[in-house]
């Protein structure tokens, strides 16, 4: 799959997808994670698929995965929103490789071996979480991190601790983790309203060595950092792309049965603009944020991180909005497990927590138009 154009993939989506649905309802009941996509998935390289192809990867852009996350997410919502936290790791490694600044070691390991990378960014964020201390060759780091998406499944944990620098005060470190590292450990406590099978343990650290090579990143604790413009920019597009899939697959859902009612109500029509119209929105902010991202031709800018987290605020509120619409132009059919709508109403509310939260979002924003 290497050298598969868009269509191939997105070709391959819709094959693997049909057994993506059929389990979907299975994995959701028993809080079980889709290890049996993830395989589908490795097997056709997806994990590599945004990975220049001159380091072994598929060569799919930013934007055609962001299609690819999408997709899948009309089959499977966790199965998108887990992979989404891997792609995403990867798009800021494509960013710096592209620019000359390093990606590449990481890049072409993934390509290599077909690791799973596993984010704790959203919850660590400008200050981060943890203890890391000072020991020869490196730190002992002890620390917990939620919301681990993938982590029951994961390669290597990149992640954060603060550390108080004799000289610089408190600062944040980035590293990676090998998830076989001495002292980690996945708890078994991902049990949630939605995104039931996205395998989002919180993971322990406890007294980890992490070596003075492994500091990919050290930034001033509470303080925006470039390195968070571009994150942003690559990862809410694709994060968002999942939601998107999600409002989108509800409004298949209502429309089919919208069209077989025999004896509908008067307000049908009404309900089912609205439905598109909250649809609508969110596409088109989508392609937006798709555009501001230009395909990793972008600067890392504090405009680009306003511009993308006003867009994703809006895009959860259209999104929440058009399932909320599907339930109420299905009805009561809606309320039933077995129907499928009831479990997209429920994943589509996790858009609400990926970073920014909107009245953090609104206190960044306001912050940053007021500057002078």
């Amino acid at each position: 799959m290497t050298k598969s154009s868009p269509a191939t993939w997105l070709d391959q989506v819709h094959k693997l997808g049909k057994d993506f649905r059929e389990r979907a309802a299975g994995h959701d009941r028993d809080d079980s994670f889709v290890d049996d996509n993830y395989v589908d998935l490795k097997e056709h390289r997806f994990f590599t698929a945004a990975i220049p192809r001159e380091l072994g990867g598929g060569g799919a852009s930013h934007a055609e995965m962001s299609d690819i996350l999408r997709c899948i997410a009309q089959y499977c919502s966790s199965t998108a929103l887990a992979m989404s936290m891997h792609q995403h790791l990867l798009a800021a490694n494509v960013w710096k490789y592209k620019r000359g600044e390093g990606g590449e070691e990481l890049l072409r390991k993934v390509a290599g071996n077909q690791m799973v990378l596993v984010s704790t960014g959203a919850r660590d964020f400008l200050e981060s979480n943890g203890e890391m201390q000072k020991t020869e060759g490196g730190y002992l780091v002890s620390a917990v991190k939620h919301f681990a998406s993938q982590s029951a499944v994961g390669d290597v944990l990149v992640t954060s601790a603060p550390y108080e620098h004799p000289e610089k005060g408190w600062q944040v470190l980035h590293f990676p983790v090998p998830f076989k590292s001495d002292g980690v450990s996945v708890l078994n406590n991902w049990q949630a309203m939605g995104m039931r099978s996205t395998g989002s343990h919180t993971v322990k650290l406890d007294n980890v060595f992490v070596a003075d090579t492994a500091i990919a990143l050290e930034r001033a604790q509470g303080e925006l950092h470039p390195f968070w413009n571009v994150v942003l920019t690559v990862a809410m597009p694709m994060i968002m792309s999942v939601y998107v899939g999600i409002a989108e697959r509800a409004t298949q859902i209502a429309l089919a049965q919208a069209r077989a009612n025999k004896s509908p109500k008067p307000h049908l029509a009404y309900s089912v603009a609205e439905m598109n119209n909250q649809l609508i929105t969110a596409q088109v902010l989508l392609q937006d944020m798709l555009r501001i991202t230009a395909n990793y031709e972008f600067q890392p800018i504090e405009q680009h991180s306003q511009d993308i987290l006003a867009r994703k605020a809006v895009m959860v509120n259209a999104c929440i909005n058009t399932v909320t619409k599907a339930m109420e132009v299905v009805g009561g059919l809606g309320f039933f497990r077995s129907f499928g709508l009831e479990r997209l109403f429920r994943d589509v509310q996790a858009a609400r927590y990926h970073p920014l939260q909107e009245k953090d979002q609104l206190a960044f924003s306001g912050e940053f138009l007021l500057k002078d």
